[in-house]
């Protein structure tokens, strides 16, 4: 009875927030589900529905939302957390709107959850997952989660008490990913054979053995630290593919491909012929934020969340080799970006933006990029109003032109909500 006192209640918030334009209610009713019944999350999950838990610092949105396409596509009812809420008030928040009118259960083929890497452990004190994908492990809100290696230790400690029933999905060129998977868990793994990079690159994250902790060695680089690694001394290196090329990536960038290769290995382990998985990912949109477009009055627009160093580089060098002439970078430091903001010392803008491109920048820390890019020799135009750095600077693009908005996590919120009128909560 209570929990379905807990859904009425929450699909009630989230058509208040709605109908308000407050938001789309994607935090507030489970905020309030999980203050009422602390394990709401396990109970309202009906034990058919195959949970699937998708995990990693960078490209969690983007990979749960290509799965729950493919998914989708291939005539299966998903769940999915679609709002981005990765911690576990948004995780209640999905599964509350998701489970029909009149009831307290969800019962789905799926349900697909990005979650936050630092809830990580305590969401599996709540879910079994089915299948678990693994991305990567890069620094982000170091004022939050502290390094790498911190996170890296809750993680193993939470995946030591993995069933056989769980499937692990991991990124085998970032060595603390591949070695997640466990003698109980099925593993398998994806990655990359490309050679972008012919050194380590400045800020690279995790570069030591997590066996021993001695420096790895490298055959080829994609970015960072990922790429074929090997230890010299305990000979620790990076497992067997199962999957590491397609014929489509529906994403730009190297980024793009993990995330695609992600997918397609998930959905190959589902049964799911390469046919349909090919032909669904050809009809993929991005979700909103990452790598979304929009066009006014025959402008384009297009943002690219970049929330930590490893991000923003691979943003950049996304829209250097698309040839972006526009670009407007936009710097917040709300609690869910990190305050700290010493992390842009970390980007390489000084070989990552051509001195001839039109740069602007805003935001609350405008001064703190504008510097940054003060030291890299870069002109830019300052806006302490992120609305009139918008308008300013699709009103002087050419017609046709695009500008490309580089955005960490509330920033990119707030440009699109000047863009649709419209915030998400």
């Amino acid at each position: 009875m209570l929990n379905f006192l807990i859904v009425l209640i929450g699909k009630s918030v989230s058509l208040f927030s709605n109908f308000f334009n407050l938001g789309s209610g994607g935090t507030w009713p489970g905020h309030i589900a999980l203050k009422l019944n602390k394990n709401f999350i396990d109970q309202a999950i009906d034990s058919k529905t195959k949970i699937v838990l998708v995990a990693g610092t960078n490209g969690k949105t983007s990979t749960a939302t290509l799965i729950t396409h493919i998914l989708t596509q291939c005539g299966n009812q998903v769940a999915h957390n679609k709002t981005g809420a990765n911690q576990l008030n948004g995780i209640a928040s999905a599964i509350i709107s998701e489970i029909p009118k009149l009831s307290n259960k969800l019962i789905k083929d799926y349900l697909i959850l990005e979650v936050d890497e630092n809830v990580l452990p305590l969401a599996l004190k709540k879910l079994t997952p089915n299948t678990m994908i693994c991305l990567n492990l890069f620094r982000d809100q170091l004022d939050r989660y502290g390094e790498i290696d911190s996170i890296v230790k809750k993680w193993r400690d939470s995946f030591s008490k993995l069933s056989t029933n769980t499937t692990l999905i991991l990124n085998a060129d970032d060595p603390q990913m591949a070695i997640l998977g466990t003698k109980k868990t099925k593993n398998y793994f994806f990655g990359l054979n490309l050679n972008l990079e012919k050194e380590i690159q400045h800020g690279a994250d995790s570069i030591f053995c997590p066996n021993c902790q001695s420096e790895l060695i490298y055959k080829t680089i994609s970015f960072s630290h990922l790429g074929n690694w090997a230890c010299p001394t305990c000979k620790l290196k990076r497992p067997s593919l199962d999957i590491s090329s397609s014929n489509f990536f529906p994403l730009a960038g190297t980024y793009g491909k993990y995330i695609t290769l992600a997918a397609i290995l998930f959905a190959k382990n589902q049964k799911i012929s390469q046919e349909k998985i090919l032909s669904s990912i050809k009809k993929f949109k991005p979700p909103f934020g990452r790598q979304e477009k929009f066009e006014i009055n025959g402008k384009k627009i297009e943002i690219l969340l970049s929330k930590n160093p490893t991000s923003f580089n691979e943003s950049l060098k996304t829209i250097k080799n698309q040839g972006a002439k526009n670009v407007l970078l936009v710097l917040n430091d709300h609690y869910v970006d990190g305050i700290d903001v010493s992390w842009i010392w970390d980007i390489d803008f000084e070989n990552l933006l051509s001195k001839s491109t039109n740069i602007a920048v805003s935001g609350e820390r405008v001064y703190d990029i504008a510097i940054r890019l003060k030291y890299a020799e870069k002109f830019t135009h300052i806006f302490t109003d992120l609305d009139e750095a918008i308008n300013k600077m699709i009103e002087n693009i050419a017609m046709g032109e695009k500008l490309y908005v580089l955005a960490n996590y509330s920033a990119m919120l707030e440009t699109r909500k000047i863009l649709l009128g419209r915030k998400l909560l």
